[in-house]
C-alpha cells in the first residue's frame, strides 16, 4: 500500500543478529495521522523494527526517514529533538518503582533538553495527560498500586507528555498481559489519542483483535518480510497461506514437529 507524503519511511532496510535475520531489505511508509498495525509472531522482529525508528537500533543496510529527513546515520546529539516528537509506549511499560505516577508522567519533560520548564507547568501538563487516558486522581499513587491496565495507562501518558504533542506514538505490545476487558480500554485509548491528538500511531502486536480494532492499515511481518498489507478486512480475507494461519490462530507445522505423538 503506497502512502503520500510519509511521515516514517524505511527503504530496504535489513537487520541480522548474528546468523537470524528480522529485517531483510524492507520498505514501508507510513501515512501521517493513520494508526498502522504490524502484526506477526514473537520473534519476528516487530519490536526491532520500531527501535530502528528512534535510533535504538541502527540498520545494517538500507535508510530510515522521519519528515522526509534521513535518521539512520545520525548522531546521538542529533536525534534527540526528532524522539522529543515520538512518543515510546515500551511493552513492559518501564515504569520507575520509585517515583509516583506523576512523576512518572512528567520525567520525559523534566528530561527534555533544550527547554526550560518550571515544575508547576510541567505537573500541570502531566495531570492534562493523565486525564485524557482517564487516571485523574492518580498522581501519587505508585506503579505497586496499579493493576496492569493502569500501568499501560500511564506509559501512555508518559509518551504524550511532550510540548508540544508528540506527532507519532510507538505502541510495543500495548495489550500484552492484559485481560480482554482491559484490552478494550487501551484499544479505545489508541483510537482516542488519535482523533483527540491527531496523533501518527504504529502498533506491533499479536492480538489480532487489537490489531482489526484500532488499525487503519495492517501489515504482517513474517521470516523478515512483509507478507500482507492492507486494510484489516483485506488481510483478514489473505489467502497466503502463513497470514491465513497467523489470523486464525493456527500453528505452523514446524512448530508442531517436537510433540509428543
Amino acid at each position: 500500500m503506497e502512502t503520500a507524503d510519509p511521515i516514517i519511511e524505511l527503504r530496504k532496510v535489513s537487520k541480522a543478529f548474528g546468523s537470524q535475520v528480522v529485517l531483510d531489505a524492507i520498505d514501508l511508509r507510513v501515512e501521517r495521522e493513520k494508526t498502522t498495525v504490524i502484526i506477526g509472531r514473537s520473534g519476528t522482529g516487530k519490536s526491532v523494527l520500531l527501535k530502528h525508528i528512534v535510533g535504538l537500533l541502527r540498520p545494517d543496510s538500507g535508510e530510515v526517514f522521519y519528515e522526509g529527513r534521513r535518521v539512520d546515520n545520525l548522531s546521538e546529539k542529533a536525534l534527540t529533538p526528532i524522539r522529543c516528537e515520538i512518543g515510546y509506549v515500551f511493552q513492559l511499560n518501564a515504569l520507575f518503582d520509585s517515583l509516583s505516577v506523576l512523576e512518572n508522567v512528567a520525567f520525559p519533560m523534566t528530561e527534555q533538553k533544550g527547554r526550560r520548564r518550571d515544575r508547576k507547568s510541567i505537573h500541570d501538563l502531566a495531570r492534562r495527560c493523565l486525564d485524557l487516558v482517564g487516571l485523574s486522581g492518580f498522581e501519587h499513587k505508585r506503579p505497586a498500586d496499579l493493576s496492569g491496565g493502569e500501568k499501560k495507562r500511564v506509559a501512555v501518558a508518559r509518551a504524550i507528555a511532550l510540548d508540544p504533542p508528540p506527532k507519532v506514538i510507538l505502541y510495543d505490545e500495548p495489550t500484552a498481559g492484559l485481560d480482554p476487558q482491559r484490552s478494550d480500554v487501551i484499544n479505545k485509548l489508541i483510537r482516542h489519542l488519535q482523533q483527540k491528538v491527531r496523533v501518527t500511531s504504529i502498533v506491533v502486536t499479536h492480538d489480532m483483535k487489537s490489531a482489526t480494532e484500532v488499525g487503519d492499515r495492517l501489515l504482517m511481518l513474517h521470516g523478515g518480510k512483509f507478507l500482507a498489507d492492507g486494510r484489516p478486512e483485506e488481510v483478514m480475507r489473505s489467502e497466503n497461506v502463513h497470514v491465513r494461519r497467523f489470523v486464525e490462530g493456527r500453528a505452523e507445522p514446524e512448530d508442531l514437529l517436537n510433540l509428543a505423538t
